[in-house]
């Protein structure tokens, strides 16, 4: 029952009754394989017994003490290569378990590509039938013009004529191929496919609904894929295999296990019998997502059918059930990898020995060991090295040294082993203990290898040592050792921190020279260093030397811009900026038209700015996934207190301020847990706060109304000398300001000011945004603070602007409101724009007259001011019961082309639930989606509530699974608001469910939420429930806080 329990939110209906059967008939599995004759069964080693840990410390050592006495008598020698397990330098180097620190961390320090041990999953729906296959001659030229307009065209008219003169009778071949050249631009190629779908004589076939199917699938579109799904059955279109790998494989990455165990039950009750691809894709889903007895249950499916792994896939399977605890598995999928699959013994030992070292059960590997020598089964030196690597991981490098002198009497120790146990003193920081390592390697007269020198550069550098890293990449020059583009990249990096920013791009510029291709990672650290010393034009450089290397700019680098764009108010550039990206995804590498190129150079050009402040591309972590992922485990977990710190206190993980912070982040749901775990990693030798950590901790504390340790913490940075920034008080004023606490965030923006801290941009915000709030609300207050805003040159973003407005609009201060429009027009808003925004702001206060008034005032800008704030006016007629105008403004925005927007049909939905015209109001509905329109959060929100208002409750829960199934997913208001509506019409049982879902979905439940059911049980009668919603209000407002 609790696996029952923790399965049943990967997935709702369908999906929670198919982990169900397969669960129930999990208890019935047991492997093929268990009859076999296994060397190293022990039936008294269960996963209970391994997962037991309690005298782990006292056994361990006797353990590894037996396994250096094997090593120390065993003859080990250098076996021939085609012979033994082999792991190269590559793999060696990437799947080391290590966290780098600081500079140039994890991002740089790849050599090649991550999940080497996965294998490269390959696309379902483009194998086999790439673009240019033998038959591409006929048709190429058809299906580059068609292309080209696909892909080049914004407005939709004129796409669709241009099509028709080109193309009468398009084939399927063609149709297909376009739709495969425009999979990175899925909202054309769905254009395009329904565009050809209405062709006289035209029908789609499995292959062209497959690959759609994948090119919405890649953009995470899965309302998009159902419906096309569903559009195959009403077209009696069969499903071939490959639509269901297609399904499963993208289900699988976005991590919604629950559909894809639904698809691949529906795939065979259809008939089709799942093939490899299939299986492989759902092990692979599994495995990634810690389903250790899914995983067993599909595996032996798989040994039932005969259905044999590759190498990659045992390996990925080994992975995730040693890390499961599932030890007993683990030995028993060794034995088919034997037996089955044919591998060699010691490839499929040497596998099982990394699972166990990735996982950090070092002492099932030394067991391992002992075995694999009681059964008389060799393993090579090599497999000894992955042991070390191990050792390392689990900061035990006094045992690897151990391990590492056995080897060096019998003369099977090498630089690579001795590369080992320098990783692993830099992950622990010393560096100097690592630099004593690697002088004792020359002396023996061993060559480091290349990633040995480049860990120590990166550390050197990270701790300000740039003339002795500067040392080593001499050396590494002076030794002929092939430079690769992790080693340049860190020199890169040290070069800018010490202000060489000439010295900078003259290395990285001879990686061209020496003909080694610079990574998208390495224009991303020259990026992040740069932007710490705020060199925009220098940032703007590195952009358009990606453009001209034809290095595709990722979206988060875009992100980056566009956020710090917006918060200083440039919102010409931004607009630019949004070109710039619009123009990357239209034309991916290599594929931007000749006569394009000059206008997104252009465009690069014009993206300047004279302070960037911190370009935050953060993306470059300074930890392991796996390490964050642990923690973030346990913190999670339903424990308590007691048995989360026995867990923080068995695992190895090496801890540093940004995997704190981003361990805060993830959990910051669980408060009470994270605050916990914030208070025990201080205590941990060798690690100490930085203000990011402890901004991180207050703002948690704040978000768990936990004011009293919110300010221990406040007091507390400042007695261990931690700086306290701006950012530290704008989150304290903020957190007061959110509850309606303003007197208290007013105090201290003065006392920030007293300090002689300057406020930011964002503290103008939230302190304004708070004193607009309706609970707490100082209007006066808030205008002051506006103004002085203004006066010290930060700029308002369209958030403050609009709630800002709001207030004044509602508490009638429209002299002020106008006042500060003017200001705004100053300060480089244009005048469409800041009366866009005054308009609204009335509309919403229910000031029809004013905002007609003052949209009269515009003049010249009147039809841009239009376009800006037509569903406004007819949201504030329809409120006002004025239908016929409302109706009418609609009609003249389309005489000159604007469509109605989800605002003004969702407005018109409210207007005609509110008039009790349920049908007029769902025809709103389908008309919307009909023209394309897409609903939004709000407008599903406005169909429950007017369900509700009606008294047609299985109507508003058939739209709200509606909702979790195909997206928008419910927020907190929709919640909130479909509670409080239960509640009125006597279906409080209903709500409490509701309660207990929000917190499985992340989100938190307010006091109100709490309060809301309580009442509403009480009145009807059901004093019992009551009394358990009131505790479970108390538990949860305990788990938000730190109780010591």
């Amino acid at each position: 029952m609790r696996l029952l329990f923790k399965l049943r939110p990967l997935h709702s209906d369908s999906g929670s009754i198919l982990l169900h059967f397969r669960v129930n008939r999990l208890q019935l599995f047991r492997f093929s394989t268990m009859s076999k004759s296994s060397k190293l069964q022990n039936p008294k080693k269960t996963g209970e017994t391994h997962r037991n840990n309690q005298k782990e410390t006292k056994d361990f050592g006797a353990l590894f003490n037996e396994i250096t006495e094997i090593l120390g008598t065993e003859n080990l020698s250098k076996d021939n290569p085609a012979s033994r397990c082999s792991f190269s330098n590559a793999d060696s180097h990437l799947e080391n378990f290590q966290t780098r620190e600081e500079l140039c961390t994890q991002a740089v320090c790849e050599n090649a590509t991550e999940g080497l041990d996965l294998g490269k999953e390959e696309s379902p729906c483009l194998e086999g039938s790439q673009l240019a296959n033998s038959r591409e001659s006929d048709v190429s030229p058809v299906v580059h013009r068609v292309t080209e307009i696909v892909r080049g065209e914004n407005s939709a008219i004129q796409m669709e004529k241009r099509l028709e003169k080109l193309v009468s009778e398009p084939s399927l071949e063609v149709v297909d191929k376009v739709l495969k050249r425009c999979f990175k631009v899925p909202q054309l190629a769905l254009r395009f496919f329904n565009w050809v779908k209405v062709r006289n004589g035209f029908f789609h076939n499995t292959q062209t609904y497959n690959t759609m199917i994948y090119v919405a699938g890649e953009a995470k579109e899965f309302r998009l894929v159902e419906e096309l799904v569903e559009e195959m059955e009403r077209s009696t279109c069969e499903k071939d295999i490959k639509t269901w790998t297609i399904l499963i494989s993208h289900y699988g990455k976005a991590k919604l296990i629950g559909k894809a165990l639904v698809v691949f039950e529906k795939m065979k009750k259809s008939g089709l019998e799942p093939d490899v691809k299939a299986y492989a894709s759902m092990l692979r889903l599994l495995c990634n997502a810690g389903k250790s007895d899914l995983v067993l249950e599909f595996y032996k499916e798989m040994v039932q059918k005969e259905i044999v792994l590759d190498k990659n896939l045992y390996k990925l399977l080994l992975k995730s059930l040693a890390r499961c605890g599932r030890i007993d598995a683990v030995h028993l999928v060794a034995d088919d990898m034997i037996q089955v699959s044919e591998i060699p013994e010691q490839d499929a030992y040497a596998s099982v020995l990394k699972s166990f070292c990735i996982s950090g059960r070092i002492t099932e590997a030394l067991e391992l060991i002992r075995d694999l020598k009681n059964n008389s089964i060799n393993l090579d030196p090599e497999s000894f090295e992955i042991l070390v690597k191990g050792l390392c991981r689990a900061d035990r490098i006094a045992d690897a040294l151990e391990i590492l002198d056995i080897m060096k009497k019998r003369t099977v120790a090498d630089e690579k082993i001795h590369g080992l146990i320098i990783n692993g003193y830099l992950r622990r920081n010393d560096v100097s203990k690592a630099l004593e390592v690697f002088q004792s390697i020359k002396k023996l007269g061993f060559l480091p290898t290349i990633s040995t020198y480049t860990e120590l550069i990166q550390h050197l550098i990270g701790y300000g040592e740039f003339q002795k890293a500067s040392e080593l990449y001499n050396e590494m020059l002076e030794k002929g050792l092939a430079l690769d583009s992790v080693a340049i990249t860190a020199m890169v990096a040290g070069h800018v921190r010490q202000n060489h920013v000439s010295e900078a791009w003259e290395m990285f510029k001879s990686m061209k020279e020496k003909g080694i291709k610079a990574t998208p990672k390495c224009y991303t650290i020259f990026m992040k260093e740069l932007s710490k010393l705020s060199k925009m034009d220098e940032i703007i450089k590195v952009l358009n030397e990606m453009q001209a290397s034809d290095i595709i700019i990722g979206d988060d680098i875009f992100l980056c811009v566009i956020s710090y764009l917006e918060k200083k108010d440039e919102l010409k550039k931004v607009e630019i900026v949004k070109e710039m990206q619009k123009a990357c995804k239209l034309y991916p590498q290599g594929e931007t038209p000749t006569s394009d190129i000059s206008s997104r150079h252009k465009l690069i050009l014009r993206l300047k700015a004279k302070d960037v402040g911190q370009f935050r591309v953060d993306s470059l972590k300074s930890y392991s996934k796996d390490d964050l992922e642990e923690i973030c485990r346990i913190l999670s977990s339903s424990m308590d207190w007691d048995l989360k710190h026995e867990a923080l206190e068995k695992c190895s993980v090496q801890f540093t301020p940004k995997l704190v912070v981003e361990i805060l982040r993830n959990c910051r749901v669980h408060s009470g847990a994270a605050l916990h775990f914030f208070s025990w990693v201080g205590k941990q030798a060798g690690y100490s706060h930085t203000s990011d950590t402890y901004n991180m901790a207050i703002k948690i504390s704040g978000c768990g109304k936990d004011f009293e340790h919110m300010r221990s913490l406040f007091y507390e940075m400042k007695r261990k000398g931690c700086l306290i920034t701006s950012d530290t008080w704008t989150i304290m004023i903020m957190q007061y300001g959110r509850i309606g606490l303003t007197e208290i965030a007013l105090r201290n923006f003065r006392e920030m000011k007293a300090s002689g801290h300057t406020p930011t941009g964002s503290t103008y915000k939230y302190l304004i945004i708070s004193l607009c709030g309706k609970k707490g609300r100082k209007v006066d207050e808030a205008v002051q603070t506006f103004q002085e805003m203004i006066r010290m040159g930060c700029i308002p973003d369209k958030e403050l602007v609009e709630t800002y407005f709001g207030c004044l609009s509602e508490a009638g201060k429209l002299l002020d409101a106008r006042n500060s429009a003017e200001s705004l027009c100053k300060v480089g808003f244009t005048i469409p724009l800041t009366y866009s925004l005054h308009c609204r702001a009335l509309c919403r206060a229910g000031r029809l007259e004013e905002a007609l008034a003052l949209a009269d005032e515009v003049g010249g800008d009147r039809q841009t001011l239009d376009h800006y704030t037509y569903g406004s006016l007819v949201h504030g007629l329809l409120r006002r019961g004025r239908l016929e105008e409302a109706l009418t403004k609609i009609e003249l925005m389309k005489e000159v082309g604007e469509n109605p927007t989800v605002h003004v049909y969702t407005s018109l939905i409210v207007y005609y639930f509110k008039e009790k015209k349920i049908d007029k109001a769902l025809e709103i509905f389908h008309q919307m989606k009909e023209q394309g329109c897409e609903p939004t959060i709000v407008t599903y929100s406005a169909l429950i509530r007017g369900y509700m208002t009606m008294g047609k409750v299985m109507d508003a829960w058939d739209v709200f699974h509606d909702m979790k199934r195909k997206g928008p997913f419910p927020d907190f208001k929709t919640y909130s608001m479909f509670i409080s509506s239960l509640c009125k019409v006597g279906k409080s049982e209903e709500a409490l469910q509701l309660v207990s879902e929000m917190s499985n979905s992340g989100i938190v439940p307010s006091t109100v939420n709490f309060r809301t059911v309580y009442y509403g049980l009480n009145r009807e009668g059901k004093q019992h429930l009551a009394h358990n919603v009131l505790q479970r209000k108390w538990d949860a407002t305990s788990r938000r806080k730190f109780l010591t």
